[in-house]
C-alpha cells in the first residue's frame, strides 16, 4: 500500500512508503489504549480504597428475596466478622427508571439505611413491574464492605400468591362470601355453583378494595357451593381453596330474628308486670310468709336497756334518789320563800321551814342526811 502525503499547496510532494503491518499494529495499540484505560481508572481507586483501610470488612453473603402476595422482604446472613461497635447495613435498589433516566444510578432504600437487623421490607420501592438490581453492605464504624447484589435480579410478578382465607355464609336468600385483607394489586376470582351442577358455574371478580360478596337470587333450599383464588394480571395465580358448601334456608328466614326478638321482650314484660302487682296487692300475712323480716339485733335496738350489777346498798341508794331531788326542791323553794319574808320583816315563817327539813329527817337514810347536812344549814 502506497501513502502519499501533501507537504503543502504548491510544495514539493513528499511520499513515504509503509508496510502493511505496522498500519495494523497502530490500530491495535489505540484499540487496546481505549479498552484498559476505564479499567486501569478502576483498579487505580479500589487500590486507594484498600490502602486506605475502607473496604476491610466481608461483604453480606446468602441475600435473598422472599416475597409473598406481593409483600417483597430483603434478607441476608449476619455479618461473621468482630466488630467493636454494632453492625450496621444498608440496601440500595435499581430499576428501569434509574437506568434509562438517571443515567445508571442507585437509589437508597429509604427505611433501610443504617439498620440493625437483616432483613428490609421494600414492598413500596418496588413499584413496577420491571427488573430490579438490588445490594446491600455492611458497617462497622468508619469501615465499610463491599456491595453484595442480588443475583438474579427481582421483579414483583415473581411474587408467591397465597391460598385466599375465606368464610362463607346464608344469609336469607343470599349468599355471603367474606375475606381478609387481600393482596395489593391483585384480585379474587370466585366461583359459585349450585352442587351437582358445576358446569353452570358462575365467576365473580373481587378488586383488593373488596373483602365481601353477596351473591343473591339463589334457589331457597338448595345447596350452594364457592371455590376462590388470587389472580394477579391473569397470568400469576394461587391454588385454589377447598369448596365450601352451604344451604339456602330463603327469604322466611329474615323475620326470624326480629320476631323472636319480639316475643321475648313481650313475654319479659309480663313477667316483670306479674311481679310487680304481686307486690303491690300482697296480703300482709302472706307477704310476710314470702317476705320474712328478720328482727334487729339488740344492739341496734333504739329502746335497750343496759343492765348494771349493784349491791343492795347501791340498789336502795338508787331508789331514794328521786326523793332527795324532791327534798331538794322544796328547800330551794323555802330558801326563795325565806328570802322574801325577810324583805318584808316577816321572820316567823323561817322555823316553819326548818320544821318540814326536820320532818323528813326520819325518812332519809343516815348517809343522803350527812350529804346533803352542809345544804340544810346553808337555810
Amino acid at each position: 500500500m502506497q501513502v502519499t502525503r501533501g507537504v503543502g499547496h504548491g510544495g514539493p510532494d513528499a511520499s513515504r512508503h509503509f508496510p502493511p503491518f505496522a498500519l495494523d499494529l497502530n490500530t491495535v495499540v489505540m484499540s487496546l489504549r481505549w479498552t484498559l484505560r476505564p479499567l486501569l481508572m478502576m483498579m487505580t481507586m479500589v487500590l486507594l480504597d484498600l490502602k486506605n483501610g475502607v473496604w476491610m470488612l466481608p461483604a453480606p453473603s446468602r441475600v435473598s428475596m422472599e416475597s409473598v402476595d406481593m409483600r417483597h422482604i430483603l434478607r441476608w446472613r449476619p455479618l461473621q466478622a468482630s466488630c467493636n461497635t454494632s453492625v450496621l447495613y444498608s440496601v440500595q435498589f435499581q430499576g428501569e427508571f434509574e437506568l434509562t433516566v438517571l443515567n445508571s444510578s442507585w437509589v437508597d432504600a429509604p427505611e433501610c439505611q443504617q439498620i440493625h437487623y437483616t432483613r428490609c421490607d421494600l414492598t413500596f420501592d418496588l413499584g413496577s413491574d420491571s427488573d430490579y438490581n438490588v445490594h446491600v453492605r455492611a458497617q462497622c464504624g468508619s469501615q465499610l464492605s463491599a456491595w453484595t447484589e442480588l443475583n438474579p435480579p427481582f421483579n414483583r410478578r415473581d411474587t408467591v400468591l397465597a391460598v385466599p382465607k375465606m368464610t362463607v355464609s346464608a344469609v336469607g336468600g343470599a349468599l355471603q362470601v367474606s375475606f381478609d385483607r387481600l393482596p395489593r394489586t391483585v384480585s379474587v376470582s370466585v366461583t359459585v355453583w349450585k352442587r351437582g351442577d358445576e358446569l353452570q358455574a358462575a365467576v365473580y371478580k373481587l378488586h383488593a378494595e373488596q373483602t365481601v360478596l353477596y351473591v343473591a337470587a339463589l334457589q331457597e333450599g338448595a345447596e350452594y357451593c364457592v371455590r376462590a383464588q388470587t389472580v394477579l394480571d391473569t397470568q400469576l395465580q394461587s391454588s385454589s381453596t377447598d369448596a365450601h358448601c352451604v344451604s339456602i334456608t330463603g327469604p322466611v328466614a329474615a323475620w326470624k330474628k326480629p320476631t323472636t326478638v319480639t316475643v321475648t321482650v313481650i313475654i319479659m314484660a309480663g313477667v316483670l308486670f306479674a311481679v310487680f302487682w304481686s307486690i303491690v296487692h300482697c296480703h300482709p300475712d302472706t307477704c310476710q310468709t314470702y317476705f320474712h323480716k328478720e328482727p334487729l339485733p339488740r344492739s341496734l335496738r333504739p329502746d335497750w336497756d343496759i343492765e348494771i350489777q349493784m349491791s343492795p346498798e347501791q340498789a336502795e341508794l338508787c331508789e331514794q334518789t328521786p326523793m332527795v331531788q324532791s327534798i331538794e326542791s322544796e328547800l330551794q323553794q323555802s330558801k326563795t320563800e325565806a328570802a322574801i319574808t325577810s324583805q318584808e320583816g316577816q321572820s316567823s315563817e323561817l322555823p316553819f321551814t326548818v320544821d318540814l327539813v326536820e320532818s323528813y329527817h326520819s325518812q332519809l337514810p343516815q348517809e343522803i342526811l350527812l350529804e346533803h347536812k352542809f345544804n340544810i344549814l346553808d337555810l
